[in-house]
């Protein structure tokens, strides 16, 4: 990737996650079903930037907030227009996943088992992406190779996710689960193929972006 853009990429993954699980946590939908986390959202909310951070912060720093960059500015940790390009990068992001969360949580078209198949399919590829994402950083990236966190960054990816999205799609982010839930009847077998094509999908986008952001020695 073109040498110092990857961190502009990182500060739009992490914020857009950041806002796209404050939306999707906090605000009720008006289909049955589809509610909020209720008192539970903190605890998504504040995993994912957890894990965004573990995931990011060796790349851009992780900050997915202008406020914080603006610290770091003026602290002299960050150049003016690194800080210009991440309020951009952060600003489009919050912007993107707001646009999302209201489509989503407007939703039409619920198939028999009660899976919205065009939301589940987003929310499915979305966090499978970010699960995927986190692994590739935290546990095969040289920059943060010896840590002793993966564990609990990649557990925290799938906690934010249940509690975000769960209530639209079941939040397996995973084709073996996809294939338990539907055993165990959870799911109807006929929209298996919707966590199939979009888990699969995401875990290739992530692979993609993994090398995109990260430098040639951490690949």
């Amino acid at each position: 990737m073109l040498k110092g853009a990857s961190k502009y990429l990182v500060e739009f993954i992490g914020t857009f996650f950041l806002v796209f699980t404050v939306g999707m946590a906090v605000i009720n939908s008006a289909k049955p079903g589809d509610n909020s986390a209720g008192a539970m959202a903190p605890l998504a909310i504040g995993s994912v930037l957890m894990v965004m951070i573990f995931a990011g912060g060796h790349i851009s720093g992780g900050h997915y907030n202008p406020a914080v960059t603006l610290a770091v500015f003026l602290r002299g940790k960050c150049a003016m227009i690194d800080a210009l390009v991440y309020w951009v990068c952060q600003l489009a992001a919050a912007a993107a996943a707001a646009f999302l969360v209201l489509y989503l949580k407007h939703p039409a078209g619920r198939e028999a088992d009660g899976t919205l198949m065009i939301p589940a399919l987003i929310v499915e590829a979305i966090f499978t992406f970010a699960l995927c994402y986190v692994v590739l950083n935290v546990a095969t990236a040289k920059g943060t190779s010896g840590n002793s966190f993966y564990g609990l960054a990649i557990g925290f990816t799938v906690v934010a996710g249940a509690y975000a999205v769960g209530p639209v799609s079941g939040g397996a982010f995973n084709p073996a689960v996809a294939l338990g839930i539907t055993l165990m009847k959870l799911k109807d077998m006929s929209n298996i193929w919707i966590y199939v094509v979009s888990e699969l999908g995401a875990g290739a986008l992530a692979a993609i972006v993994f090398k995109l952001v990260n430098p040639p020695d951490d690949k």
